[in-house]
Formats: structure tokens, C-alpha cells, sequence
């Protein structure tokens, strides 16, 4: 059961337009690199051969968090950075929506993967960090964590210096291990990571954050929102692609 779920998550990846990648163990990235904000949003079809095995050797680098049942049809993937007012607004007011409407339905699973844009945003690379070193902690860590710095960013964003006080008061709040947080954040933990993710963004064409894209199993395109957008855009993109997959069922 595990091999058919990497095999499932591969495809949908190779479905939102990953080209060939050539050596991707073995970055050596900094967390001082890249990064461009705005806010659009447009739709894409991508449907892009690649060299499955270094698909696959990424997206394990990676390591998106998923939420909900990882064989749903539909993914739903957020390439998001933590210091992101943008971002801030979906995880807030959108993601809630879509986590009732689709996931905990059943209809969909939400992936998401850290791309702080370092330039723009000067914590937001440590903040993806955070948010891993709580997940360390257990899987059921992630999202109350990652909620915790959305909610909270508009205090420890404007912060001078590097908010490692803060982020590790957010993790005594929702009852993580304080020493064991404090260990992982500071020092160069998941730094690997965050990077992998940054790379596997721009292997699918992200710029901007939130960027969301929107595909589906055995399917043949995928849509990109780029912006907050709003529930109703995800709900026609999600519809119109459950309706493709009922007319590929009846063919």
C-alpha cells in the first residue's frame, strides 16, 4: 500500500509539469537565496514527461505535509511562506473552507510545501524550519504549529532580529517538548529541507506565494491559482475537475 501511494503522489507531480532532474541529493543551496511576491492568479495545463526516479528523489527531499487521505482523488498543493501577508490570508480565511469542503470529505488532499521568498521576507526561512522542527515532534504538531505562525505573523514578522523567542514560546503553547523545539531551531536542522522545497517550486514554475495547484489522479492537466484567490475559485476549479474525471470514467 505504501509503494501505491508514492507511485500516486510521483504521478500527480509529473502531471503539474516537473522536467528532468539530474542530481537532486545533492544540494548545497543557502538560506539566503531567491524569491519574488505578488499576487495573480491564472490557470495552467502541464503535462510534462520526466525521469520518474528523480521525480521522486525530490518530492522524498522535499517532503510536503500532507492533510487528509493521501489516496484522495484530488491533490491540492500550496507552495506558501510563513511571513507572507497573502499567504497569512489563505491559511486564515480560504484553507479552513477547503479543508470541510474537500478534505475532511474525503475529496481531496492538501500538501503543503514551504518557499519562503528570503529576499522579501527576512524570517521566513527560519520560520519554515520551525514549523518542521514541530512536525519532528510528531506529525500532529504540524498544522497547529503552522496556524500558530499565521495567525501570530503580524507580531513576530516585524521583528528586528531572528523571532527565535517567539517561535519557541508558540511551541509551548500548543505542548511541544520546549527543549527539545529549542535544539532543533537552533541550529541548521531541516535547512536541507526547506531548501529541496524551494527547488521543487521552482522546478514547477513558482514565483509568488501562495501559489496553488490543483490536479487530479490519472489526470491530464493542472490548474494554478496564485494569490489568496477565494473559496469559490477553488471550488469551480475542483468541481470542473471531478466532472473530467467522471466523463474519463464513463469513457
Amino acid at each position: 500500500m505504501a509503494e501505491k501511494k508514492g507511485g500516486d503522489l510521483k504521478a500527480f507531480y509529473v502531471v503539474l509539469g516537473v522536467t528532468a532532474l539530474i542530481a537532486v541529493a545533492a544540494f548545497g543551496w543557502s538560506a539566503s537565496r531567491s524569491g519574488l511576491s505578488g499576487v495573480a492568479t491564472q490557470p495552467i495545463d502541464a503535462i510534462l514527461e520526466a525521469e520518474i526516479a528523480d521525480i521522486q528523489a525530490l518530492v522524498d527531499m522535499a517532503a510536503g505535509v500532507v492533510r487528509g487521505d493521501p489516496e484522495a482523488p484530488i491533490m491540492i498543493l500550496e507552495f506558501g511562506d510563513f511571513q507572507c501577508p497573502a499567504c497569512q490570508q489563505f491559511a486564515t480565511e480560504i484553507k479552513p473552507q477547503i479543508d470541510l469542503a474537500f478534505v475532511e470529505e474525503g475529496v481531496s488532499r492538501f500538501v503543503f510545501h514551504d518557499f519562503p521568498l528570503v529576499r522579501d521576507h527576512p524570517h521566513a526561512f527560519l520560520a519554515a524550519r520551525a514549523a518542521r522542527c514541530a512536525r519532528d515532534q510528531g506529525e500532529q504538531y504540524f498544522w497547529p504549529y503552522h496556524d500558530r505562525l499565521f495567525s501570530l505573523q503580524s507580531i513576530w514578522s516585524v521583528s528586528q532580529a531572528p523571532p527565535l523567542s517567539a517561535f519557541e514560546n508558540y511551541a509551548a503553547t500548543i505542548g511541544l517538548n520546549t527543549e527539545v523545539f529549542e535544539g532543533c531551531l537552533r541550529s541548521d536542522r531541516y535547512a536541507d529541507v526547506v531548501s529541496a522545497n524551494m527547488r521543487l517550486g521552482r522546478e514547477l514554475g513558482v514565483n509568488r506565494t501562495p501559489t496553488i495547484l490543483v490536479s487530479k489522479e490519472g489526470g491530464r492537466s493542472a490548474v494554478r491559482m496564485v494569490g489568496a484567490s477565494d473559496f469559490e475559485g477553488f471550488q469551480e476549479v475542483i468541481d470542473r475537475l471531478l466532472e473530467e474525471e467522471d466523463e474519463g470514467d464513463g469513457l
